[in-house]
């Protein structure tokens, strides 16, 4: 099943889920079943903007976009996490609302509908789960797991109530549960978003190492002005300035810098390498990555 197909099948499941707790949780005036009723909508809208950016990144390259649409996945993830952090507040806002005004639960239907959530979001999760690095799937398969898990503290919430008619604040706190997990979600994702949207070198990527394997690699002596940073969560990009030693004719080199490519591609999931071969090193002391502070103002204008 590729990723379309299961995002696909994962709307479907939570869609009909959503339907069900909205229904039941206004019946059994449960705030947890509501929250989770709530944060299962919002993963419906997020499972389709991952599905949208999925099918984006398929499309080949064009004159206008050279690299093709890999950094849709992380817009979508980005999205995605900011629509967590909407939901959440509403949630807390909602909980503590019932905190300070609670309502009588029952407790029989809680159980049953967050019992189903559980199993629905469940299957979900198991679909969603294909192994991969990319944050697009990973951020719609941790929707699927808080979800899960939310649905297992309503259903603990629940279990409570039956046994303490009188706990009511259980349900509420039992919602604050659900954001707690919520927000561990959405910063792990903003997080990983805004690294790739900052073309920082991935986390797994060490430089120095990075460095002494294209150095052990015969032909080259040394290795500067070295960039690494991601497209897509699987999409790396890298470049760099290689001094190659014995001056070697373009063929030669071209032959050494074909080795490079083959050593790190693999190791170090480079998938695209652009390699300026030198003889002799250039000067890079002017690195236009390299942002230099603003002059200290006067106040004054001057034109030339």
């Amino acid at each position: 099943m590729n990723r379309t197909h299961r995002l696909i099948v994962s709307v479907a499941l939570t869609v009909g889920l959503v339907v069900v707790q909205i229904a039941f949780g206004l019946v059994a005036h449960s705030s947890g079943l509501l929250a989770d009723a709530g944060h299962n909508l919002s993963d419906v809208g997020a499972l389709m903007l991952s599905l949208a950016a999925v099918r984006l990144a398929l499309r080949p390259p064009s004159p206008t976009r050279s690299f093709g649409n890999h950094r849709a996945t992380i817009l979508a993830a980005l999205a995605n996490a900011s629509l967590i952090a909407v939901v959440t507040a509403l949630i807390v806002i909602e909980s503590i609302h019932r905190l300070g005004h609670p309502e009588p639960v029952r407790a029989g239907i809680m159980i049953i509908v967050a019992s189903l959530g559980l199993v629905v979001n469940g299957a979900a999760a198991l679909v969603l789960r294909d192994g991969s690095n990319d944050l697009n799937m990973r951020s719609a398969l941790l929707h699927m797991v808080g979800d899960a898990l939310a649905s297992f503290a309503v259903v603990v919430a629940g279990v409570v109530l039956l046994f303490v008619p009188g706990a009511s604040w259980i349900d509420p706190v039992s919602a604050l549960v659900v954001a707690a997990i919520i927000v561990y979600q959405a910063s792990r994702v903003f997080r990983g978003s805004i690294a790739v949207l900052l073309e920082s070198t991935p986390t797994d990527v060490n430089l120095a190492e990075l460095t002494a394997t294209m150095v052990a690699v015969p032909g080259v002596g040394e290795v500067h002005d070295l960039h690494v940073w991601s497209l897509s969560s699987e999409m790396r990009v890298l470049s760099a300035h290689m001094v190659l030693t014995g001056h070697p004719t373009l063929e030669q080199a071209q032959v050494v810098g074909d080795h490079v490519k083959a050593a790190i591609a693999g190791r170090y999931s480079i998938a695209h390498s652009t390699l300026e071969l030198e003889c002799e090193r250039c000067i890079d002391d002017d690195d236009p990555c390299r942002m230099e502070p603003l002059p200290p103002t006067t106040g004054a204008f001057h034109t030339h």
